[in-house]
């Protein structure tokens, strides 16, 4: 009997069920979307919602607890750095839930569960610091790249001179003739 449970199990063991929430709550934090049946889409938002307000602690404790949970260190980076920023003026309601009809195999209903403020605002946020980095190493690296261009324009090439085999010039003779190139004789019935 399942009296006064209210957590969704979808047939599954606990481990395995802890296994799908924390690969997918990692998902959403790579991605910022992610499309699946609408029951997962439920039972993940909890999941997704307490790990952004680990990362709007930002202490190390909330680090180590959300490691603990989503288990990849590139999602938790991501999460801390990120995503939270985002979030830091709001008090909940991080995802929205949109359906989109049923799936054709099994006709299970289907959702895109997604940030609110948007896998664009997130990778904006992240663009932003590279942009100016790679402002700041170009004047380094153009400085090194002219004297290059320099050694390039003052040495021409020489032209190549055509070769000849080794037998030929030693002897002073002319090239040998290529060999011809035999092909197999394809097996027929009346040859068998």
């Amino acid at each position: 009997m399942r009296h006064n449970r209210d957590e969704k199990r979808f047939d599954r063991t606990y481990s395995h069920l802890k296994s799908m929430l924390s690969n997918m709550t990692n998902d959403m934090v790579m991605y910022g979307r992610i499309r699946t049946t609408t029951p997962k889409a439920k039972a993940l938002r909890s999941h997704v919602e307490k790990m952004i307000t680990l990362g709007k602690d930002g202490g190390l404790s909330a680090r180590r607890r959300a490691f603990a949970f989503m288990k990849s260190k590139a999602a938790v980076t991501r999460l801390f750095e990120t995503i939270a920023p985002l979030f830091k003026e709001r008090n909940g309601g991080y995802t929205r839930i949109l359906k989109v009809g049923n799936r054709p195999g099994d006709n299970a209903s289907m959702a895109i569960i997604e940030l609110v403020e948007g896998p664009q605002a997130a990778q904006a946020a992240e663009a932003a610091p590279k942009k100016k980095a790679v402002k700041k190493a170009a004047p380094a690296a153009a400085a090194k790249k002219a004297p290059a261009k320099e050694k390039k324009e003052a040495a021409p090439k020489k032209a190549a001179a055509p070769r000849k085999p080794k037998a030929a010039a030693a002897e002073g003779e002319a090239a040998p003739k290529p060999a011809v190139k035999r092909t197999r004789k394809k097996a027929t019935d009346t040859e068998a």
